[in-house]
């Protein structure tokens, strides 16, 4: 299609900063009016604000719509971005992603995070949105200060929650994803990917021991959890879909007092109330006492309520704990009751040989929630939420069957269509990145990372028996470790009255200093009666046994002297 001298061509040459402008100069319509949408002749050009003169001859309303209309048609000649612009600007973010976020972000030489307080980094940051945009050249000057100032979890010294590391073909995969943009609730427009979800998720119920379910991938191991409640609400009570909780007896669920505080909120967020969960007591390493359970559901019995729900935990969040999951399965046996499993944190050591016994009877399960973002560097977001039920369960209980999405008479085997059997619409793609990992090192490839995971904390564990200062809360049985670290001050005191409260102060006022010099990160809580006590997490394969040895080294540097 050939071009008028009207509405010239978009350039061919490479485009810089500014390119966009010089365009416009070679445009003999837009030179005096940059904004304007006129692409006509120097004579129809008229300069958008500009001002009448006392003697502009005056136009008809008529005649001033009709130029509008032209003026409109006009810009829809030519797009309204700039693609050979958009590509430069792409290809040096993309330089910048790799030199400061990638190479950077995972080198040892690097800080982990550069801190400042809230309103220093307001100033540095500059976050107000303006009227105008900024050049290309600015726009990369940001790009760089968001990552400066953000923290590097995929830095090998980074300890500090249940994920990190960064794996390259993951990440092209997160890069793929956000390209296409799509979302996964049709094949019409997610074809790859909805074939994608089937096969991994078929995968991981093989790896819990299932031949046949179904599943979907979920926004965090949170929501899987209320999944999993609502699914075993509806299958017990079918009418609660419509009638809600006013046809419904009074149910309560059961999980132990280490359970992830999610199933508190997804019971709120349900309907179900936190008044309705039963916390049950743990022995003293985190796990669910199989006869406590047992009692509370008897307890409930007696009240007249309706236990319908147990949701044990393989992975505490502090402790690493893991419930025995065979006499928990059988007293739910026993009370007709549904077993969800949350293996959010636990579920990958499934793919260990040498570890997997952690989870011995998970296929006894109704429902788990794994997410594989945790400890196989697969990144944010990546959970699964996997149903043994394959019946149509899910679809059943979410289901609404929206027409301008869902049409029964589409060309195609509709079956393909799984986005109804979710409770969002809109879903991204999680699938991706973990399937292009998975076919980048094989299950072996993942095995190896989950074994290193636990080496490293074995050999953390054997260092602080050999150094002075540290005690371990208890011997780790999955990959956290919990300790303390006990300065030279507080050693040989622990007979005082005031000795737990002061070891209580010494981990925060080694995590704020260790921030401030941006040397490592690990995180502390209390737990029950216990003081503080550091967590260390290690999950990214880039860690040596010299970051290892420098991390035990700097909390010793860093606590010598309070």
């Amino acid at each position: 299609m050939g071009h008028n001298t009207a509405n010239p061509p978009p350039p061919t040459h490479t485009h810089t900063e500014g390119a966009g402008r010089a365009w416009q100069r070679s445009d003999p319509s837009l030179r005096r009016g940059p904004l304007s949408p006129f692409a006509g002749g120097a004579a129809d050009f008229v300069p958008m604000c500009a001002e009448r003169t006392a003697g502009q001859r005056q136009r008809s309303p008529r005649g001033e719509r009709g130029r509008a209309v032209m003026a409109e048609q006009s810009d829809l000649e030519r797009p309204a971005v700039d693609g050979a612009a958009g590509e430069e600007f792409l290809r040096a973010a993309f330089q910048v992603l790799l030199e400061e976020a990638v190479r950077k972000g995972t080198d040892v030489a690097q800080k982990v995070c550069e801190w400042k307080e809230p309103h220093e980094l307001r100033e540095l940051l500059d976050l107000e949105l303006r009227s105008h945009g900024e050049p290309a050249g600015r726009l990369l000057e940001r790009c760089r200060d968001i990552i400066r100032y953000s923290v590097k979890t995929c830095h090998p010294r980074f300890f500090n929650q249940l994920f990190s590391g960064l794996d390259h073909h993951a990440l092209a995969g997160r890069l793929l994803t956000e390209t296409l943009n799509t979302s996964q609730y049709t094949y019409e427009i997610a074809p790859v990917f909805v074939l994608m979800e089937e096969v991994v998720l078929a995968k991981l119920r093989e790896l819990v021991g299932w031949n046949s379910g179904d599943g979907i991938f979920c926004p965090g191991g949170s929501i899987s959890n209320m999944y999993a409640m609502n699914v075993a609400r509806f299958q017990r009570f079918p009418e609660s879909r419509q009638q809600g909780s006013r046809a419904l007896p009074r149910l309560v669920l059961f999980a132990s007092e280490e359970c992830h505080y999610s199933i508190q909120k997804g019971a709120a967020f349900l309907g179900i109330g936190t008044d309705n969960v039963v916390l049950v007591r743990a022995d003293e390493r985190g796990k669910m006492i199989p006869e406590e359970l047992e009692k509370e559901i008897e307890r409930v019995k007696s009240e007249g309520a309706v236990p319908f729900f147990v949701s044990a935990t393989s992975g505490t969040t502090v402790l690493g704990a893991f419930d025995p999951l065979g006499p928990v399965a059988d007293v739910c046996q026993r009370h007709g009751l549904w077993l969800h499993v949350d293996a959010a944190w636990g579920g990958s050591a499934l793919l260990s040989r040498k570890h997997r016994q952690l989870l011995a009877g998970i296929e006894r399960a109704d429902s788990v929630a794994w997410n594989p973002h945790k400890m196989l560097t697969v990144g944010l977001q990546c959970s699964a939420f996997l149903l043994r039920d394959d019946s149509g369960l899910l679809q059943r209980c979410h289901g609404a069957g929206a027409a301008y999405l869902f049409q029964p008479d589409k060309f195609y085997d509709v079956m393909f269509d799984t986005g109804d059997k979710t409770v969002q619409c809109g879903r991204r793609v999680d699938c991706l990145k973990l399937w292009l990992l998975w076919k980048a090192v094989g299950s072996e490839g993942l095995e190896q990372r989950v074994d290193r995971a636990f080496a490293c904390t074995r050999y953390l564990a054997a260092e602080m028996k050999r150094r002075d200062g540290f005690q371990l809360v208890l011997e780790p049985e999955f990959i956290n470790l919990c300790f303390w670290f006990v300065p030279p001050s507080l050693r040989g005191q622990q007979g005082c009255t005031d000795f737990g409260p002061r070891l209580g102060k010494v981990a925060p006022a080694i995590k704020e200093r260790m921030m401030k010099e941006g040397s490592m990160m690990v995180g502390y809580q209390p737990h029950g009666t216990r003081p503080n006590f550091f967590r260390q997490i290690v999950t990214s394969p880039a860690v040596t046994r010299a970051d290892l040895d420098f991390f035990l080294d700097e909390i010793e540097r860093l606590g010598c002297d309070l």
